[in-house]
């Protein structure tokens, strides 16, 4: 400040007849003396007297100050009553930018709405998620740290605790915050302090080798003056946090070695500092241990690499920005325009000046460009530095990133070297759950903040592509989940192919299970005129045999690739060609009771015995199961269906049977049919004859009803092609089984024993006479 005022002075052209001087008084971080500090300056007097300004050589016509945001706020209330210049060089409370409630506060030092935002980007680049807020126990440094709270909670930072440090807490109340702080998962700590607080609190950490943790200073703290307490170094050291870019301002190194005692007789630090730097004491004082006495020969050049120089305070060219922009605004005030007056200095009225301050747009002898916006802030930006202490006893601060804001706002490092406080050799973690990978999603654990989450494994049909997914994605109805849940393959399709081993094996079992039936039927015909192919209507086993071979080759219909025609074809002509075969067994058992019952020859019920009976009873039980068909097929006719849940990765392609009531009823009638067919051949499987056929019916018809029961609990616990193969071989058991019980005998007597094979063979005493059905 003395260098800015000095060199305004010494500029002819800045401000001619005008010699600014100035006072300062140290506000020691307390609100009470920057108050009455403010209060003195205005009063001109070493005794504060509100309201009144006693001092007549000299005019007030601004404030720098004060470093401490809540100094600020109390000496700016009190200034903005009277729009008297306030110019702050590190006050950085977002509220001080009201205007309305602090219309005469500027300041050359950013606020902290944009420090909030630097912190968040970089913790965002260092994924840093989990973090713990150490904040001075005051209302103002509450307010900012409350602010940083909320705003990186908005960015997805979780606060795993917030503690407040007071400068009045005792050990055992340090202690206790320590305890939380080892006790928690959090490696990075905020410190959103100033030295008042810090300087208690670090004495105890260092005390207590806290280790493990990486320091954020926040705001003003990474440049507070406990940085140069060599006690606290092997804590703070590897302290990250942001800043001003520094800025050398010419000739400001020069002024700092000329310094001496000598030249300022009336500093009351001048003295101290000199003896304190130098290690010796002025003539004056009585030397302790061996202390030289200072020759006021010193140079300060020596202290040069201790700290002593124009680099070593970032404050100094926010200081010399603020006595500058106060300046220039006086002299903008009496510089003579058009249409505008000359006023002299007995008019620089503090009001006056502030509205010329605000309006201030220059460059400072250090290139930068000076100006407030409408809050009273100024537009810079900072940089990410890492403050060392070097094993020489130098310390400094490595700037190790910048903030981009184009094309978009990102972190680039500048500089890897990087010395991480807590131990670390590289850039630790700092979360409160490990991420979770591609294939899961997070579930937030209870009572827990939204940073602290499980990992659980997308569900079958779902994934997840990117990592710490909030939810998972349903697959496409067409592919599934892979083994690790992180993307979908193409389900694969499944029917009973006839190219696979098991369709191939049924389709050739039903192409010659079809030729069994017509071989029988060759026979037959060839053996048309004896006894055993003329017994019990050779129509009705000509009718049975063509049924049985459509029977078989109706399971053709099942194997292949589903499509709608074909699932309506194949219930249609099975449940046709099953009913006509029932229907033949039925006549063929109505007519041995009705034959075995007419032993008269001429009586006239002998009419029953016609052919033409029993097919019309074939043609009428056949039409009700065509109506039931019908029917079936109007009102909900079977469709081709795809199942994607059945069965994991695979697509089912099947029939639906539309109408579960129709298939039942189809089925239910066939099984009405054969049960009365097994209840009467039961019944007169005892009655005499050689070509009695109810036996063979008989056991046809429970061999039939065995396959179709087992059938309905197999079916009903299998899905896909098994569940069709099923199906398949129930049709072909059951037609097996009536080729084989009930024309196997006939071809085995046919063939081998010819001379059984004859109508005049004659019987035993309780049998009959074969009687020739008329057809």
């Amino acid at each position: 400040m003395v260098f800015a005022i000095n060199e305004i002075n010494e500029n002819p052209e800045l401000l001619p007849n005008i010699t600014l001087g100035f006072r300062i008084y140290d506000s020691c971080f307390s609100e009470m003396q920057a108050v009455d500090g403010a209060l003195q300056l205005l009063s001109g007097t070493e005794k504060a007297i509100p309201n009144y300004i006693c001092q007549t050589e000299s005019k007030m016509v601004g404030l720098i100050g004060d470093l401490q945001s809540s100094n600020s706020v109390a000496v700016a209330r009190i200034l903005g009553l009277y729009h008297f210049p306030q110019i702050s060089y590190g006050s950085a409370l977002a509220y001080l930018s009201d205007k309305i409630s602090y219309p005469s506060f500027l300041r050359t030092v950013i606020n902290d709405k944009i420090h909030a935002f630097y912190f968040n980007m970089l913790m965002i680049h260092f994924n840093w998620t989990w973090i713990g807020i150490l904040a001075a126990d005051n209302d103002f440094d509450l307010y900012d740290s409350e602010f940083l709270r909320r705003d990186i909670e908005a960015a997805g930072i979780c606060v795993a605790f917030f503690m407040r440090i007071s400068a009045q807490h005792t050990r055992d109340q340090t202690l206790s915050i320590l305890q939380v702080i080892k006790r928690s998962s959090a490696t990075v700590v905020v410190l959103y302090c100033s030295l008042p607080e810090l300087i208690p609190f670090m004495k105890v950490a260092t005390e207590e080798n806290i280790t493990g943790k990486v320091w954020f200073a926040s705001g003003s703290a990474i440049t507070s003056p406990i940085f140069s307490y060599k006690e606290y170094w092997r804590t703070l050291n590897g302290t990250i946090g942001q800043k001003l870019p520094l800025t050398i301002i010419p000739g400001f190194g020069e002024f700092l070695y000329s310094i001496h005692p000598s030249l300022y007789p009336n500093d009351i630090f001048m003295k101290s500092f000199w003896e304190a730097s130098f290690g010796c004491l002025w003539h004056n004082e009585t030397p302790v241990n061996g202390t030289t006495y200072c020759t006021g020969q010193e140079n300060l050049k020596t202290l040069e690499h201790q700290g002593y120089n124009e680099a070593a305070s970032v404050f100094a060219i926010l200081v010399y920005n603020a006595v500058y922009t106060l300046a220039h605004g006086i002299h903008n005030m009496i510089s003579c325009r058009p249409q505008s007056p000359c006023l002299t200095i007995s008019r620089l009225d503090p009001w006056k000046i502030l509205q010329y301050v605000k309006q201030v747009r220059v460059r400072n002898t250090a290139g930068q460009e000076l100006f407030f916006d409408e809050n009273g802030d100024v537009n810079s930006y900072h940089e990410y530095v890492n403050w060392q202490a070097l094993p020489n006893g130098e310390t400094q601060y490595v700037n190790f990133a910048t903030l981009k804001e184009f094309p978009e706002s990102h972190i680039v490092l500048s500089n890897n070297t990087i010395f991480w406080s807590g131990g670390y050799t590289e850039a630790p973690e700092s979360i409160c759950s490990e991420s979770c990978p591609p294939g899961y999603r997070k579930a937030p654990q209870k009572g827990q903040p939204a940073c602290c989450f499980d990992c659980i494994l997308c569900s079958e049909d779902e994934f997840s592509n990117q990592t710490d997914s909030t939810s998972c994605m349903k697959c496409p109805e067409d592919m599934w989940a892979n083994d690790k849940h992180n993307g979908c393959w193409m389900k694969s399709l499944e029917f009973l192919s006839f190219r696979e081993t098991l369709g191939g094996t049924l389709t050739t079992i039903s192409v010659l299970g079809s030729l069994f039936p017509l071989s029988i039927l060759a026979v037959f015909i060839k053996n048309a005129e004896t006894p055993v192919v003329k017994a019990n209507n050779r129509n009705l086993s000509y009718i049975l045999l063509l049924s049985l071979c459509f029977c078989y080759l109706c399971a053709l219909m099942f194997i292949g690739r589903p499509i709608t025609i074909n699932c309506i074809l194949r219930q249609f002509i099975f449940g046709i060609s099953f009913v006509m075969c029932i229907s033949c067994v039925l006549g063929k058992t109505m007519m041995v009771v009705i034959a075995f019952n007419l032993t008269q020859p001429r009586s006239s019920r002998r009419m029953w015995l016609n052919s033409r009976v029993t097919n019309t009873l074939v043609l009428v039980c056949t039409a009700i199961q065509v109506i039931i068909c019908a029917g079936w097929l109007a009102h909900s006719p079977p469709f081709q269906y795809t199942d994607n849940k059945s069965k994991m990765g695979t697509i089912i392609v099947e029939c639906n049977k539309g109408s579960p009531i129709a298939y039942s009823c189809t089925m239910g009638y066939m099984g009405v049919l054969a049960s009365l067919c097994f209840a009467i051949a039961y019944l007169s499987r005892k009655l005499p004859g050689s070509f009695n056929e109810a036996k063979l019916i008989t056991f046809s018809m429970l061999i039939f009803g065995a396959v179709w029961i087992s059938f309905i609990p197999a079916y009903l616990s299998t899905t896909g092609k098994y569940m069709v193969a099923v199906e398949i071989f129930a049709m072909l058991s059951s037609s097996s089984g009536l080729v084989t019980c009930i024309f196997l005998p006939k071809v085995y007597v046919i063939i081998l024993k010819p001379e059984m094979n004859k109508k005049d063979r004659k019987m035993t005493r309780n049998s009959y006479i074969h009687t020739e059905i008329t057809h």
